[in-house]
């Protein structure tokens, strides 16, 4: 694959930088986006690899990465970034893109699905960690304005330890959950001590409106766009995957399993990897139906 070109997008409130991976050869396939939220593009660069006879387009959404904030009075919500995303593929110029979207990148896709199917010809809807579908939905907004009020008060690393915690929990939410002490921040390796910032894309910016966003599900069932709902098999159990299935059922259809967990897709790129060959390939058997 040869080497991205990176450009910029000005939009109202925020400066966005995005990388386009032209496809070798003949363009056969409509232009993928991967993206996520609040990862960014640097999260993609295996799994891109692997689809070198397409154009490939990663983003650094608002507030993360390379993708500033102009305006830091504006909350980010789905929408907004829904609204970032009509821009990038107006920028493009290729017509309607496939997109695979991961957690909140999986939230902010089913938003711009809901306004504008026109432009996403297929959406693979990788682990949207979506409360309102969940049966345990009051626990989950409560520990998420929890991780939210924690880090306003105590800073990033008690806020990020009482985030993992919560992702990585397997099945409902209980009691248990709430009656645990508060985890050690360094237990995860995260700081103890508050920098005094507050601008964190996570448990700053998104978490809320991320976890509280509540889809049209008939406007999502009669959209143009088909999509494809889709979880971890080792992450099933989790919010994010249990909102990849819970999103089918609501939908009518099947979830795709992928391999591996939340980020099954990566690389080396966090010293995490994944199992980005078998994810690719599960992608590009999904993708196979959309020819340009």
């Amino acid at each position: 694959m040869t080497q991205p070109d990176t450009r910029t997008l000005d939009v109202p409130g925020a400066s966005l930088v995005y990388d386009v991976r032209p496809a070798s050869g003949e363009q056969r396939f409509p232009t993928l986006i991967l993206a996520a939220s609040p990862m960014d593009a640097g999260a993609f660069g295996t799994l891109a690899s692997y689809f070198p006879d397409r154009t490939v387009v990663t983003y650094d959404p608002r507030g993360t990465g390379r993708g500033v904030r102009t305006d830091t009075t504006v909350d980010s919500t789905p929408r907004l970034h829904a609204d970032d995303l009509v821009a990038l593929i107006d920028a493009l110029g290729t017509g309607p893109v496939d997109l695979f979207a991961t957690s909140g990148g999986a939230v902010n896709a089913l938003e711009l699905v809901s306004g504008n199917p026109e432009l996403v010809r297929t959406l693979v809807a990788h682990e949207p960690p979506i409360a309102g579908i969940l049966p345990d939905r009051d626990g989950l907004v409560a520990a998420c304005a929890d991780i939210h009020d924690t880090y306003l008060r105590s800073g990033m690393g008690p806020a990020m330890a009482k985030f993992i915690t919560l992702v990585g929990w397997k099945g409902e939410l209980s009691d248990a959950y709430f009656e645990a002490p508060a985890p050690d921040p360094s237990a995860f390796g995260l700081p103890t001590e508050d920098d005094g910032t507050r601008d964190d894309p996570l448990v700053g910016q998104n978490i809320l409106s991320c976890t509280g966003y509540e889809p049209d599900f008939d406007v999502l069932s009669a959209a143009s766009t088909r999509i494809v709902p889709a979880a971890g098999r080792e992450s099933a159990e989790e919010m994010a995957g249990r909102g990849g299935a819970a999103l089918a059922a609501r939908l009518g259809t099947e979830v795709t399993w992928f391999p591996g967990n939340h980020g099954g897709f990566l690389g080396d790129e966090y010293g995490r990897p994944g199992e980005p060959e078998g994810f690719a390939a599960v992608l590009r058997e999904v993708l196979q139906p959309a020819r340009v």
